[in-house]
């Protein structure tokens, strides 16, 4: 399908430029300068936030960016995505350059390389997973193979069916963009709709029932271990898991298997392990995580920057925790902890906060309640998640015909 096609390595079609680091000596310039930050997922420039910065002309002048560069993360990424994203520079007005975790990439040759072409090219390059192979990881942040990512070799036909191509993919692509646009605007909607029932539910009860003490209406509030009780030498990897608040997400508990204890150090730490039916809830950083000890997580230790509430009888534990874990009840719970940095709870703060105390009977008749319309919510999400992930494929497919000329 590409017989007639140019094939030629990136670094033969293209120059590199390495970013541009804000230097000291003068004379200054300020200009814009393109970041991380600035790279739609789409693989589009976002400028609403672009940095403007006080750099060396003489380091400027080298890095200025032209009208149809294309802007490459070389560092950064996350633990979920890979770097290698790119964007496009489409500003003919201004002054700007770019940051030093990225590079430019210039067409040698317009006559020869169309950079809209060059840039779909590239984009599909980062969505099929190329980049994924040829990177490294240091002190969290990724780092792309600058020689390897250099070596990737480009198909391409003449100047004219480009151009063609280009056309079609921008024009489908305006249709995919609006109905992904869409779905996640019905996305959030059913989010805040099902968050505002939720408050709702909560409201309902602050006036009508009892407020009390979660100290005096539970089996208590517990300290994690302090950390001069845990060593470098007590944790090991796959052990006894230490519940700390990055390990609380949506309700739920995520260890991390990296960082726990050995079976002789939750032996030694046994008065902070957890029972099925405590609700772990972080002391600092975001208020109301919190989530219900299961079953198979009894034993998993209370970590140094949580606190245990046993429900005891007259609370039903997933009722406290969705409670706690509210907005209203997040809000609340910050302005007791305080902080300026970070929100930091004590134990007094805990054991003496407000909440309402229905009877058993409407707690478990709230949670049946909160139940039916979660799993309504649930039932949208999956809908409009399933949408998102076929444009995104459908996205792909077409990207994947474009460059093997079948477009």
């Amino acid at each position: 399908m590409t017989a007639n096609w140019t094939v030629k390595r990136l670094e033969e079609a293209c120059d590199f430029y390495n970013g541009l680091w804000k230097g000291e000596k003068e004379p200054f310039v300020n200009v814009g300068v393109i970041r991380n930050t600035n790279f739609t997922k789409e693989g589009w420039l976002d400028d609403s936030d672009i940095a403007y910065l006080d750099v060396e002309s003489r380091k400027f002048e080298k890095r200025r960016l032209q009208y149809g560069d294309v802007i490459l993360e070389k560092s950064g990424g996350g633990p979920k995505q890979a770097v290698g994203r790119v964007v496009l520079f489409d500003k003919k007005e201004g002054d700007f350059s770019f940051s030093n975790f990225t590079s430019a990439i210039r067409v040698r040759d317009p006559e020869l390389l169309d950079f809209r072409f060059l840039h779909m090219f590239l984009h599909w390059t980062y969505v099929s997973g190329v980049t994924e192979k040829i990177q490294s990881n240091s002190t969290g942040i990724r780092n792309l193979d600058g020689n390897a990512y250099k070596a990737i070799e480009i198909s391409f036909p003449r100047l004219k069916a480009q151009q063609r191509i280009v056309a079609i993919l921008d024009e489908v692509f305006a249709g995919i963009d609006s109905a992904k646009a869409n779905a996640e605007r019905n996305l959030r909607n059913a989010r805040e709709v099902f968050e505002g029932c939720l408050e709702s539910k909560f409201a309902s009860i602050t006036g009508n029932d009892l407020q009390a003490a979660i100290g005096d209406v539970t089996g208590g509030v517990f300290t994690g271990p302090f950390g001069s009780l845990l060593h470098k030498r007590d944790y090991v990897e796959n052990g006894i898991p230490l519940v700390n608040p990055a390990h609380i997400s949506t309700g739920e508990i995520v260890p991390d298997s990296r960082k726990t204890v050995s079976a002789a150090t939750a032996t030694r730490l046994s008065s902070y392990a957890m029972h099925a039916g405590d609700i772990v809830i972080g002391r600092r950083g975001e208020m109301g995580r919190c989530a219900v000890v299961t079953e198979s997580q009894a034993g998993w230790l209370c970590g140094t920057g949580s606190f245990v509430i046993r429900a005891g009888d007259r609370f039903n534990s997933d009722y406290l925790s969705r409670l706690l874990r509210s907005d209203v009840h997040k809000k609340r719970l910050e302005k007791v902890a305080g902080g300026a940095v970070m929100p930091n709870l004590s134990n007094s703060d805990l054991s003496s906060y407000q909440v309402a105390l229905p009877t058993l009977d409407r707690q478990i008749e709230m949670l049946r309640e909160i139940e039916l319309m979660e799993a309504e919510f649930k039932r949208l999400e999956s809908i409009y998640t399933r949408k998102l992930t076929a444009l995104d494929e459908l996205k792909q497919s077409l990207l994947h015909q474009a460059f093997s000329g079948q477009l």
